[in-house]
């Protein structure tokens, strides 16, 4: 048996992101509980050099979006980054999931040997749809949402693997 370069995206990234998402429920249940301020969880950072919490969300959402049009040939869709509430992440990324899944398999299947240029850190950089894929966005795509898990981790959101990792 193979895998399609759409069963190896599409769903993947979905069911991350719908993860994060009920993962967001458990930090507003926690803020709710008067747990912990909102603001403070979303301008959180783990290091001083590296992004606050609402900025992960973001950036795992653009990365989502952006491999699976970049796959299907499509325009990637712009959303500002202006969230300051988890209700305003949480429509992000709703946003994104309804986005990738409505993208058609046909449209990214057959993709692993397709040449995509992106600009890297001001650099112009060549991939494979299979190298933008496994080598290069689903890395980042959980990079940024296993740091969104930690950020909330740290400021006491009770949360576990089982809730990262959801029901896959």
């Amino acid at each position: 048996m193979t895998i399609s370069m759409y069963q190896a995206s599409v769903p993947r990234l979905a069911n991350l992101l719908e993860n994060l998402s009920r993962i967001l429920d458990k930090a507003q249940a926690h803020v709710d509980a008067g747990k912990a301020d909102a603001a403070t969880l979303m301008d959180y950072r783990l290091i001083p050099d590296m992004y606050p919490f609402s900025k992960q969300v973001q950036i795992a959402c653009d990365k989502a979006r952006s491999v699976v049009a970049r796959l299907a040939g499509m325009e990637v869709p712009y959303y500002e980054d202006n969230e300051k509430t988890f209700a305003e992440l949480q429509v992000r990324i709703a946003r994104t999931v309804e986005f990738i899944r409505s993208v058609p398999p046909a449209l990214i299947d057959g993709t692993e040997d397709k040449g995509i240029v992106l600009p890297v850190t001001g650099k112009e950089t060549r991939y494979t749809g299979m190298q933008l894929l496994l080598g290069h966005s689903m890395p980042n795509v959980y990079f940024h949402a296993t740091t969104a898990y930690n950020i909330l981790r740290q400021n006491g959101v009770p949360i576990g693997k089982r809730d990262f990792l959801g029901n896959p």
